[in-house]
């Protein structure tokens, strides 16, 4: 699965006449990029778009590819969670993981 960033542009004052569906966009495309290890962004403003197209330019750019072995070797197709830590090194401000949040094992 690839990773996937989403942009949502929605218009503020439009809010009132939102459908159920409008209204959940925004949360919905943050699952769907936390699913892929990506980001969601969300515009009210147009004119953010470039500062945004440049933050996912940098984060693209700017990647690690972790690899590890599961000390759970079941091939039952379940759902394992992930979870990566990050310890910034002294000297260096907080950082940021944006990573899949599980994978579904094999099955036989």
């Amino acid at each position: 699965m690839a990773t996937t960033s989403c942009i949502g542009i929605f218009d503020p004052f439009e809010y009132r006449s939102r459908t159920p569906e409008e209204l959940s966009g925004p949360s919905l495309l943050t699952e769907v990029t936390e699913l892929t290890g990506g980001r969601a962004f969300t515009v009210e403003n147009v004119n953010e778009l470039p500062d945004i197209a440049t933050k996912i330019g940098a984060e693209l750019r700017n990647q690690y590819i972790l690899g590890y072995h599961p000390s759970n070797k079941s091939h039952d197709a379940r759902w394992r969670k992930i979870k990566i830590k990050l310890r910034a090194p002294k000297g260096l401000p907080p950082l940021s993981v944006y990573a899949k949040t599980g994978y579904y094992a094999p099955s036989l």
